[in-house]
């Protein structure tokens, strides 16, 4: 119960009054946009300055509010943390910055009283270029608790935005990578979203949060960039429980460059749809659904057969998993042979440049990308299709051929529209491999 909560809380409770909300999520998280989207009733967005350039960051916020009363954005971790690297530090408050938008500070008060004026104050002050516009008290044990509180931050002249009360009803399921998406569950999910909005309409001023809005400074905004049209051709793209994590400007650009997106769900479908000249395959939780996965033998056979006959395909995390040739002892597609997925405690995190080492449908070997990892399995062996940099690890690691990435990398090509002119422009370039059982 922290900043999900309360951000999630504030736009189903805004929608619910008549607004038109729109959001977003600072950094590269899938599963927190998809709580908003069901909250707002659109695609919920993310603002990463790493993954998509800060030059762009503003024109990515007005295309998140575009035919909107207000933006809410979500913010990532603390407000000061950030990306870890020196180039781009990535955090809330460079979003912030960034986006002229105040700041409302969450902050868990379970277990203060005066203190919580010094932090406050600590968040204020510490840099100028932060407008810190109120704060939300959230897990409050109490009345009095919360007038305690209240008095220790009057002095302050930071307005208290309302006080939530330590609620275990208002905890969301979670596992080993945060929350659980909603793709699993949307009706359960819905539910609990239209109860958050019920509470934060009572215990939270909006009215006082909407007048904060209005008065965030002007920015001037460039629009993000385009991909050039390439040619029609159609993509299957992996939908569905266990492959839900995909950024919406993916599929945008994709079609923007002529693609037309036919998503799929690899738990029911039993060959790749009709007609579709590449495969991209996203992140999910294929470990969840694995002994399901490996039920599905004919889509999986269909898989492997036409990768192997030159089926363009991308394929990030989750969808990498699904190409080993196991997942957890299950089999999967083969296609990555002897290659095998394995869970483990150990979590991996954090921002990759990465260079392929191949010539591939991405372009010439050397061609650089710039993503994320998140995951806790393992694939042995890694592949050492691409140079991995970053702070958090290096080496190398993935599948590269002419037809074929597949990687733990997360893009987000909002600042690499190319990519998805290229990956179009392979797609149309290659044949329509038959039906499965066809001759030929």
């Amino acid at each position: 119960m922290g900043k999900t909560t309360v951000a999630t809380g504030v736009m189903s409770a805004l929608h619910a009054r008549g607004l038109r909300v729109g959001s977003a999520k600072v950094g590269p998280d899938f599963i927190d946009p998809s709580y908003h989207a069901l909250a707002t009733g659109r695609p919920g967005r993310n603002l990463d300055a790493y993954l998509s350039d800060p030059t762009i960051v503003a024109g990515l916020a007005a295309r998140a509010a575009s035919d909107s009363d207000v933006l809410v954005v979500e913010g990532v971790m603390g407000l000061f943390d950030g990306s870890g690297t020196t180039s781009v530090d990535g955090s809330t408050a460079m979003i912030s910055v960034l986006l002229g938008a105040p700041v409302i500070l969450v902050v868990d008060a379970s277990a203060m009283s005066g203190s919580v004026a010094a932090l406050v104050h600590g968040f204020a002050t510490f840099s100028p270029d932060v407008r810190v516009g109120g704060v939300v008290l959230n897990r409050v044990g109490s009345s009095a608790h919360a007038t305690l509180l209240r008095e220790a931050l009057e002095p302050l002249g930071i307005p208290v935005l309302g006080v939530l009360a330590r609620d275990d009803a208002l905890a969301w399921r979670e596992r080993h990578l945060g929350l659980v998406p909603v793709a699993e569950d949307p009706a359960s999910a819905r539910a609990s979203v239209a109860r958050l909005g019920a509470v934060v309409e009572r215990a939270l001023d909006l009215d006082a949060i909407l007048a904060l809005a209005r008065r965030a400074a002007p920015v001037s905004v460039a629009d993000p960039p385009r991909a050039r049209f390439q040619a029609r051709c159609d993509v299957a793209v992996c939908a569905g429980p266990a492959f839900s994590f995909v950024y919406p400007e993916n599929l945008e650009l994709l079609e923007q460059a002529g693609a037309r997106c036919v998503p799929f769900d690899p738990l029911e479908e039993r060959t790749i749809p009709e007609g579709c000249r590449a495969l991209y395959a996203g992140g999910g939780f294929p470990e969840v659904f694995a002994a399901a996965l490996g039920e599905n033998r004919p889509l999986l056979a269909d898989v492997r057969r036409r990768v192997e006959a030159g089926l363009v395909t991308w394929a990030e995390c989750g969808g990498y998993l699904w190409l080993c040739e196991s997942l957890d002892g299950v089999a999967m597609a083969g296609v990555l042979e002897g290659a095998h997925a394995t869970m483990t405690d150990r979590l991996t995190l954090g921002y990759r440049e990465a260079a392929t080492r191949y010539d591939s449908f991405l372009g010439p070997a050397a061609t650089v990308l710039r993503g994320h990892e998140y995951h806790r399995s393992v694939v042995s062996p890694p592949g050492e299709g691409l140079d991995l940099t970053g702070r958090f690890g290096a080496g190398r690691a993935g599948y590269v051929s002419g037809s074929l990435v597949a990687s733990y990398l997360h893009q987000h090509l909002s600042a690499s529209p190319a990519l998805a002119e290229r990956f179009v422009a392979a797609a149309a370039g290659s044949p329509v491999a038959p039906p499965s059982g066809a001759s030929g």
